[in-house]
């Protein structure tokens, strides 16, 4: 269902000369597990499932066309490229033109940042 209009804001932003100036990023809060399971109502669900799940980044220094990372063939955990959320969050900064790590400042005897005190950036989606 959202295929085409994620394929249609991609297009318009790059016909426009918007596209390499614009990140693009799609994503969930949470992924779903690979399997149903009954719900209230008789119907199926999917649970929540922070193990594995898909992203779409494009554009802002983001290379196009890849694939990254994979799960085992259930789709239940990564066996691939996992990739962390600091890593993702100190990518997209770098692409904003932001040193996570220059974010840093202590707080009550402890280091803060956007990316906690972990994350890298991942030179294999930069364009």
């Amino acid at each position: 269902m959202v295929d085409q209009p994620i394929a249609a804001l991609i297009k318009d932003l790059k016909q426009r000369g918007m596209l390499e100036d614009t990140i693009v990023v799609w994503g969930t809060e949470f992924g779903r597990t690979p399997l149903g399971q009954p719900e209230n109502n008789g119907g199926l669900g999917r649970d929540h499932h922070p193990f594995a799940f898909t992203m779409l980044m494009a554009g802002g220094g983001i290379k196009g066309g890849q694939i990254y990372g994979q799960t085992d063939e259930f789709g239940w955990h990564p066996v691939e490229n996992p990739v962390h959320v600091n890593d993702l969050h100190a990518t997209m900064l770098h692409c904003f033109g932001l040193e996570h790590e220059k974010l840093t400042y202590r707080f009550q005897g402890r280091d803060f940042r956007l990316t906690d005190v972990g994350g890298k950036v991942i030179a294999d989606w930069l364009a």
